[in-house]
């Protein structure tokens, strides 16, 4: 009889996009967040405007007024506390700033093209899912295509009924990856709501601690930082992505190949 993992035990890769794949340091969300609530006359900063990356971006409005300086900001230049209307208002201004950052920012992060065509080779289906809307990746999905990058199933914001921490987006692809059970497939991300995205949904999970959000610098800032405080910082966030769950953390997507060889002989190993 034809064992069950006769083929590479990993069935599917999910991966997010910005910080990811895409837009290393996750840049584009936040020249549109800093943007919109500047011309709002409410600045916020970086580190308010990078708090929950990761989240759909209503979801993420809602946040950053939630955040207790940001509500006394508000409250002392409005008068009033922010309201629902205030996110629905913010996000319609949000939302072609979104498209335009996001485009502007749409290089791929060295090494995704050459892991993902090695992860197909080997069988594995790709999927994707994102905190940005259809719109906002209207600009995303042809550049990436053309840099070498489509994945099989892109999951969009607003697409499931609840965004992440939820495992649905996860989920959402694997069904049109036919890719099952969710314990021989992997999520990958660079945000901690991310790996708990994936942890909720049963996949193995990889956090990527320097080409994202938990870093937050464009690759060549990166590149130029001090050793010492590059070390630094990505030993911060891989302590994040590790206290929200993740299985593995590694610096960005060209280091993947390996840790999925040792996902797959874990599964290979846990199915004798």
């Amino acid at each position: 009889m034809t064992s069950p993992l006769a083929s590479f035990p990993v069935q599917a890769v999910v991966f997010d996009w910005a910080g990811t794949v895409i837009d290393f340091g996750c840049m584009a969300p936040i020249h549109a967040l800093m943007g919109v609530f500047a011309a709002d006359g409410l600045p916020i900063s970086e580190a308010e405007a990078r708090a929950d990356m990761g989240k759909a971006k209503l979801d993420h409005l809602r946040a950053i007024l939630a955040e207790p300086g940001v509500a006394a900001r508000w409250l002392a230049a409005k008068g009033a506390p922010s309201t629902e209307n205030d996110v629905t208002r913010l996000y319609a201004l949000l939302e072609p700033a979104m498209l335009e950052a996001a485009t502007r920012a749409a290089v791929l992060i060295p090494g995704a093209v050459e892991t993902v065509d090695s992860l197909r080779a080997l069988g594995v289906k790709i999927g994707s899912g994102t905190g940005y809307t259809r719109e906002m990746m209207a600009g995303i999905l042809p550049a990436a295509q053309e840099q070498g990058y489509a994945p099989d199933v892109v999951i969009c914001a607003g697409e499931t009924p609840s965004g992440r921490p939820a495992p649905l987006m996860t989920w959402a692809a694997l069904i049109q990856l036919d890719a099952w059970p969710a314990n021989r497939c992997i999520k990958v991300d660079d945000a901690p709501v991310g790996i708990a995205e994936g942890k909720s949904a049963g996949a193995w999970t990889i956090g990527l601690s320097a080409s994202g959000n938990e870093v937050g610098v464009d690759l060549a800032t990166y590149r130029a930082l001090p050793e010492a405080e590059r070390a630094e910082r990505v030993g911060q966030a891989e302590a994040r992505l590790r206290a929200a769950g993740a299985d593995y953390v590694i610096e960005d997507i060209s280091q993947l190949l390996p840790v999925v060889h040792e996902i797959a002989g874990r599964i290979a190993a846990a199915a004798e």
